[in-house]
């Protein structure tokens, strides 16, 4: 028998990661893109990448409208965490303030996954 706050941990493992990006986005390649894609190998789940200027626009636009901060001009990245149950959690949106933001946001996301 798990204590009660490891089985919490165990019913909500990341299952994937997603994010939401486009190549010419400073705050997503590499600051965002590149430390997801590692955070997901070091837990052994896929990343999905999903570029707004290619054919994953409409399920990048989903998943942001549904999970998200939407607007029609929405910000990016935006990284979301499907959890074992199905259930999707936004985990992360880029910071207008500046790339050096968004970098400290992402670094602290990455240390909250690999702390769990």
């Amino acid at each position: 028998m798990h204590p009660p706050s490891e089985s919490r941990l165990l019913m909500t493992k990341v299952k994937t990661i997603y994010v939401v990006y486009a190549n010419w986005c400073p705050h997503c390649v590499p600051t965002a893109v590149e430390p997801m894609k590692k955070a997901g190998k070091e837990l052994g789940v896929p990343v999905k990448l999903l570029d707004i200027d290619t054919d994953d626009e409409s399920e990048a636009d989903e998943l942001v409208k549904k999970y998200g901060d939407w607007t029609p001009d929405y910000i990016i990245p935006q990284v979301f965490l499907e959890l074992d149950g199905g259930k999707v959690r936004h985990a992360l949106t880029g910071n207008p303030q500046g790339v050096a933001y968004t970098r400290k946001a992402v670094e602290d996301l990455v240390k909250s996954l690999s702390s769990n």
